[in-house]
């Protein structure tokens, strides 16, 4: 199992013991809390990649009323 875990430092392992750590203190706090399955991680590399993400985060709550899970 050691040979396909994230090696000590990386950032996958960063990202699991931040997850590990948020999920753990929410809970502790009395709410129910999971993520969200696949979640991609990201690192953004550049200007134009910052740019497009920004964008993204900006506009898509407009989106939300027409989202397949959204109930009014």
């Amino acid at each position: 199992m050691s040979n396909i875990s994230p090696k000590s430092g990386s950032f996958a392992a960063i990202m699991r013991s931040f997850k590990s750590a948020v999920t753990r203190n929410i809970r502790l706090a009395g709410y129910e809390f999971s993520w969200q399955r696949n979640l991609w991680e990201h690192i953004i590399r550049d200007t134009n990649d910052h740019a497009r993400i920004a964008e993204y985060i900006t506009n898509n709550p407009a989106n939300w009323n027409i989202d397949r899970f959204y109930k009014k």
